[in-house]
Parts: structure tokens; sequence; C-alpha cells
């Protein structure tokens, strides 16, 4: 198979460079020890935060799109979500997007109900899982999760595991996803890499930050 994500040379802040690339349909687990920068290494790649370095989607780089169609498709998916509206249902601005918010509530535990309530009433895990969908529904070819599950009990971060992993084998939904949990990088990842300031190295599966 041929890179869909490619990354070369990507420094930021005082990190880096960095290079790797995925497949299409790959998860690649990125592990390091807190402070060392994974998060502004996603807002780096969804051009969040200035960067130099080349990132490629299927060939085309990041410099060739405008911000905004960029992070269509490289969506970050960040620990703690930011919410606008009083009611969750305001967050899905399409009649597509409100179904898909009740057809995938449910796989996530959550009510079919849900998007007439209150963000207020939401618990922090019903934030982060919403949060989640929230980011499916524009339908990113690339996909940044920052600790996705980092609020959720074990039955929970199963359904959010379960659901992901279907997406990525049946919809070639590409994934890189932060986590402390080796155990869970293991599960979901088809390679890992750890990441020092100044490089990112493979590791096998169950090797600690």
């Amino acid at each position: 198979m041929s890179v869909f994500f490619d990354v070369h040379g990507l420094s930021f802040l005082d990190c880096g460079p960095y290079s790797f690339s995925l497949e299409r349909g790959q998860c690649l687990g990125i592990s390091g020890p807190s402070g060392v920068g994974k998060t502004q290494l996603f807002r780096a790649l969804s051009d969040l935060i200035p960067s130099t370095g080349e990132v490629l989607v299927n060939g085309v780089s990041k410099a060739q799109l405008a911000a905004p169609r960029w992070r269509s498709q490289v969506t970050m998916l960040p620990t703690d979500s930011v919410w606008w509206y009083d009611e969750v249902g305001a967050h899905f601005t399409s009649p597509e997007s409100l179904a898909y918010l009740q057809e995938m509530s449910p796989q996530l535990g959550l009510s079919e109900q849900i998007a007439d309530w209150q963000v207020s009433q939401l618990s922090t895990g019903e934030k982060q899982r919403l949060a989640l969908l929230r980011s499916l529904q524009i339908r990113p070819d690339i996909l940044l999760l920052d600790e996705p599950t980092s609020a959720l009990d074990v039955h929970n971060t199963q359904l959010v595991e379960t659901l992901l992993l279907r997406l990525k084998n049946k919809e070639q939904l590409t994934l890189l996803w932060v986590s402390h949990d080796q155990s869970q990088l293991a599960r979901v990842s088809d390679r890992i890499l750890y990441m020092a300031k100044d490089k990112m190295t493979s590791v096998a599966p169950g090797v600690g930050d």
C-alpha cells in the first residue's frame, strides 16, 4: 500500500524534527513522557500552531490548503473539549449531523435523546464521548486522538475503542492516538512511536512512558 499521511522534518516550539508516515486505515500510537510535546505535535499537524517541515495527506501538502479545509481533513480531538452553546444538539449543525448523533450515541453508551440535553448537565465522560462524535461527523481523513478515553471507565473505554477500530477497518479512517496507557496502545495501534524532544523511535508494545 502507498503512503497516505506523510510527515517530513516537522518542528515546532522547541520540539523536532520529526518524520513518520502512515498508510490509509492505520493507527499510529504515540507514547512519551508528560510535557514532551505530544499535544503540541497534534496542534502542529492540524495547523493550529506555527511549524516548519512538511505534512502531506495523499500527496497534498498542508501549505497548499487553507487552514479550515486542512482541519476538516486532519482533525484534532483534544483531551478537554470546548462547548459553545447550551444544548448538545446545537453543536451538530445540520440535519445529517443530528441524525448521525442520534444513530451513533447508543454505540458509545449515550442516550438517543442526548441532543436535547444541556451541556451543563453532562459529565466529563459524556462530554468526551460527544466530542468524539462531533469530530467524526465531519468525516475527517485523519483523526488525532489526544487521550480520548482519559475520563472514561473500562466499559466506556471499550466502547470507544471498538467504534474507532471499526471505522478504521471498515471506512479506512486513519488514526494517531496519544495515550499514557500502554495496554491501550498495544490494543489499538498498528505500530507505536516513542516521542522525545528531538526524535521519535519505534517501540514494542508494552514499553512505557
